[in-house]
């Protein structure tokens, strides 16, 4: 079944289905697992509309091309497009927020960065980016005061605060618009924590976005 977007309650959001906008090194902590470092600027990658998928669904992981990592994010959904953008335009052009999983090949990745080539090959790929529902952002009291938590098998795997961020949710809308266009329709992930992991087949999952939204679900092979 196609995806498309949908509330917390699983209604249809009329809005189209475009690009995922990703940010990396956003949170200090995860930095420090992977050994890498602060970026200057927001650094900033993009999915395709195929790499969309609901995180209600099972979700399926590639098997074949080595782990599969689990990067859960806060994820915004936009009703407007904007092109540099101020702060005030941002939050007008906010439909809401929920959760997002960055799945990651990290094999590929590693093997990308050691040849100094784009990530696009270990993040892109189809049902990369499963997507909660979204909350209307008139639910949302402060978009920096988020906290979100992954749990596997029943043990805590990530456990994140907006707070933390480097580069803020609105702030750094505002920076991509600056670069290229936001569209209608396309989900901004803002980043992952500490904690990222390899997914197995028959894992047990459970995101929460915390006062907003639970997702249950499972691991399956591609």
């Amino acid at each position: 079944m196609p995806y498309h977007h949908v509330d917390m309650e699983g209604n249809e959001i009329l809005l189209p289905v475009n690009k995922v906008i990703c940010v990396g090194r956003n949170y200090l902590d995860h930095i420090q697992e992977m050994n890498s470092t602060v970026s200057k600027t927001p650094l900033l990658f993009m999915k395709p509309k195929a790499a969309m998928c609901c995180m209600h669904d099972k979700v399926a992981v590639p098997t074949d091309n080595g782990e599969c990592h689990n990067e859960l994010e806060v994820s915004v959904l936009l009703k407007s497009s904007l092109k540099n953008a101020n702060e005030d335009e941002v939050k007008a052009a906010i439909w809401g927020v929920g959760l997002g999983l960055d799945l990651t090949l990290r094999d590929v990745q590693a093997a990308l960065k050691k040849q100094g080539q784009p990530w696009e090959r270990s993040k892109s790929f189809d049902n990369s980016a499963p997507l909660s529902g979204f909350v209307p952002l008139n639910d949302v009291e402060n978009l920096d005061e988020l906290r979100f938590r992954l749990m596997i098998n029943d043990e805590i795997r990530q456990d994140g605060h907006t707070a933390l961020m480097l580069h803020k949710i609105v702030p750094l809308i505002a920076h991509m618009s600056s670069v290229f266009t936001l569209d209608s329709g396309d989900v901004i992930l803002t980043g992952t924590p500490k904690g990222v992991g390899k997914l197995t087949p028959s894992d047990t999952v459970v995101a929460t976005l915390e006062g907003h939204l639970t997702v249950h679900t499972e691991v399956v092979a591609e």
